[in-house]
């Protein structure tokens, strides 16, 4: 039988992560309706993880829907934005929490997240050559792959799913 209580509170209770589950539910919400890859490759995935870090780490999955939804959804754009040290402010979002002492299922699931994120790597289009915004539009050559984390995938899907929300 489960304890009455299972968010983490009740004294030796079993823990669930609930902000952490709603920023996945968002994210895989959001990628779902950008129909970009199909649910259940690896592609999906990596992008669905990013997302819902980001989203975690950004503390905006609570304040998802209603007036306050856009001033999220902006700030969810502007942390996976091609030009945003997205690596760098993860890192330093889990070591301000580590300072703060934070210890619960959330931060736990985000870790893990962040590191199978790093692990992982994928073959997928050279992105990283293209050139910077404003020099013209080339197309990317998709008989070019090189293998890279899969953050560096899951991001750029990301984004582009919550520009198409």
């Amino acid at each position: 039988m489960l304890p009455e209580s299972t968010n983490g509170t009740s004294g030796g209770g079993l823990a669930v992560p609930m902000a952490w589950l709603c920023a996945e539910f968002i994210a895989d919400d959001l990628l779902r309706a950008g129909c970009l890859v199909a649910p259940g490759t690896l592609e999906y995935r990596a992008g669905r993880q990013t997302l819902a870090l980001t989203i975690h780490l950004c503390e905006g999955a609570p304040a998802y829907g209603g007036a306050r939804a856009a001033g999220r959804l902006d700030e969810w754009l502007s942390r996976t934005a091609y030009e945003h040290p997205w690596p760098e402010w993860v890192r330093a979002r889990l070591a301000e929490r580590d300072r703060a002492g934070d210890m619960g299922p959330d931060l736990a699931m985000a870790r893990e997240t962040w590191r199978l994120l790093e692990a992982t790597t994928v073959r997928a289009a050279d992105l990283g050559g293209l050139p910077p915004a404003g020099f013209g539009c080339l197309p990317v050559d998709e008989s070019s792959h090189v293998w890279m984390p899969a953050w560096k995938l899951g991001l750029p899907l990301g984004h582009l799913a919550l520009h198409l929300y």
